[in-house]
């Protein structure tokens, strides 16, 4: 066969890309009026970098919060660092952009979603689905850090594949 487009990496390179430039924008000058995320990431990625008492209770995945508190924000090519509370516990992390699998931001209804599928051998193949979303309480991820966040309302919100839009 010839060659194709691989559109799914290149969404998910391009979403990436869109992480990156919000979180570049958030440690230079903050968060903006109600702005937050929900990122949930992939514990066991072989370059993210958690405290092992982290990692040990959160062994596949772990959903963070940037709200209230957070330090030490670092945007980089590959991934970011950022220092969160844990139950008045301040912990670093190292985030890699791949190892993100859901970023929201509930202020705006705004949510990305990287999905995998296997190979025929049953790796995982990154890229092969991307959804772009908006958040509502059903599709917010649970938090694990800077608990005490509030809703903003009950509001359904419909999921939408970039599938549907493929030919």
């Amino acid at each position: 066969m010839g060659r194709s487009i691989d559109y799914g990496n290149l969404m998910h390179e391009a979403m990436r890309g869109l992480i990156r430039k919000v979180l570049d924008d958030v440690a230079e000058r903050g968060l903006p009026g109600s702005h937050h995320f929900f990122i949930t990431f992939d514990t066991s990625h072989p370059d993210a970098e958690l405290a092992d008492w982290l990692s040990d209770r959160y062994p596949g995945e772990m959903t963070v919060v940037m709200q209230h508190w957070y330090d030490k924000l670092e945007v980089g090519d590959d991934g970011f660092a950022v220092t969160l509370n844990f139950g008045d516990m301040p912990e670093p992390l190292y985030v890699p952009y791949d190892a993100i699998k859901t970023f929201v931001d509930p202020s705006v209804e705004f949510g990305l979603r990287f999905e995998t599928q296997d190979d025929e051998n049953g790796a995982a193949v990154p890229g092969a689905t991307a959804d772009i979303f908006p958040s509502s309480p059903a599709t917010k991820p649970k938090p694990v850090a800077d608990e005490g966040t509030e809703d903003n309302d009950g509001k359904d919100a419909e999921i939408v594949s970039l599938d549907s839009f493929r030919k």
